[in-house]
C-alpha cells in the first residue's frame, strides 16, 4: 500500500458582488508539505459569470486568477507574496478576504498523489 500524505485544499471562488455573497466555484488550490506541492487549477465560465453579474469586469477576474497561479508557482512576476515559502503562500492565498476572488475554508485530507487529488477535487468542486 502506498504511503499517504497530508494535504490541505480550498475551493477558489469568484464573488462578483461581495455584498450579495453569490459566487461561482472556479478552481481549487492544494498544498501538500510532504510532496512540496502547491498548485491551483481553475477555469472561468465567462457566460455563467456574466449571467450572475452582467457588469463584471471579466478581464480583471482573469488577471486576478492568473495572479493566484503565479503566486502558487513562486514566479518572479508574482510579486512579493510569490517570494514567500510554499506554506506561507498557501496561507496567504486562503486567508479570509472580502474581494472578488475568495476561497472556501481550508479542508484537510490524505492522499497518495497531490496532483491526482487536485484533478479529483477540481472535477468534484468545479466542473
Amino acid at each position: 500500500m502506498q504511503e499517504r500524505s497530508l494535504f490541505e485544499y480550498a475551493v477558489v471562488r469568484v464573488v462578483p458582488r461581495v455584498e450579495r455573497e453569490e459566487f461561482i466555484n472556479v478552481g481549487v488550490v492544494i498544498y501538500c508539505k510532504k510532496e512540496k506541492y502547491l498548485q491551483v487549477k481553475y477555469t472561468l465560465n465567462e457566460d455563467r459569470l456574466i449571467q450572475l453579474y452582467p457588469g463584471v469586469d471579466v478581464e480583471a477576474v482573469k488577471q486576478n486568477l492568473s495572479s493566484f497561479e503565479r503566486i502558487c508557482k513562486g514566479s518572479r512576476d508574482g510579486g512579493s507574496i510569490a517570494e514567500l515559502d510554499a506554506p506561507s503562500r498557501f496561507r496567504w492565498l486562503t486567508a479570509t478576504r472580502s474581494t472578488v476572488i475568495q476561497t472556501s475554508k481550508v479542508h484537510p485530507g490524505l492522499c497518495c498523489s497531490a496532483s491526482e487529488t487536485l484533478e479529483k477535487l477540481f472535477k468534484e468542486q468545479v466542473l
